[in-house]
């Protein structure tokens, strides 16, 4: 397979290889992230196979708009719509109760919740709404490898992988986004990244777990990368 290096002139091709079922890497605000059809199971763990990542590891979600996430989400808290208005599209990517059966086993590794990213990148974000589904969104390196922030750096780790890689420059932030689990009775940090512990507790004006220090949560720290 031939990588293809697109720009943002050739967001109907990214669109349309989307949607063809094969992978394309786009762009964030933070690191780029390798992108399949969500709803497409063969496309989905054609990702796993490209980054060399275990089967039952939940892949994070990326959204164009709120919207598109209530199609899955069975409900918002208030703190959760408040962080919604805070942080997206932002550096955040939150994890909630999924509507029964609204995502595949394939992209939540067999939990029932999944987690949702809605990046502060136009030119993924026009990706998205083109497609018309929202993409999986985990780094785009192989397992274990830092994670990209140029297109260079995805070309020259996943090159003859993967169909396209949609180059849109550096990455403005180069950290991965907090992982905050909104699941849960007290909100709980599975990553911290851009946003931080106290910006979340400005917010919602309660306390906010660090679960990097909790024991148990092993399944749920697979949401990293």
């Amino acid at each position: 397979m031939k990588t293809l290096i697109l720009n943002g002139n050739q967001l109907d091709t990214a669109a349309k290889i989307i949607q063809q079922g094969e992978l394309v890497a786009f762009p964030t605000e933070t690191v780029y992230g390798l992108g399949a059809d969500a709803t497409n199971e063969s496309a989905v763990k054609k990702v796993y196979q490209a980054k060399g990542r275990p089967s039952d590891n939940p892949l994070i979600v990326t959204v164009s708009s709120v919207s598109m996430v209530e199609t899955y989400v069975a409900s918002f808290s208030d703190d959760a719509k408040k962080l919604i208005k805070q942080f997206w599209p932002g550096s955040l990517t939150m994890i909630f109760k999924l509507k029964p059966h609204a995502l595949s086993k394939t992209v939540t590794g067999g939990l029932d919740t999944a987690a949702f990213r809605f990046p502060n990148n136009q030119l993924t974000l026009d990706l998205i709404t083109k497609a018309g589904v929202p993409i999986v969104g985990p780094s785009a390196n192989t397992s274990g490898k830092p994670s990209p922030t140029t297109a260079q750096h995805v070309y020259h780790d996943l090159n003859g992988k993967i169909a396209a890689i949609l180059d849109d420059g550096p990455t403005t932030v180069g950290v991965e986004s907090t992982v905050l689990d909104m699941s849960v009775d007290t909100p709980s940090i599975l990553r911290p990244g851009a946003v931080t512990k106290e910006d979340i507790e400005a917010v919602i004006q309660r306390p906010v777990m660090d679960e990097l220090h909790h024991v148990g949560m092993s399944r749920r720290l697979k949401h990293l990368g």
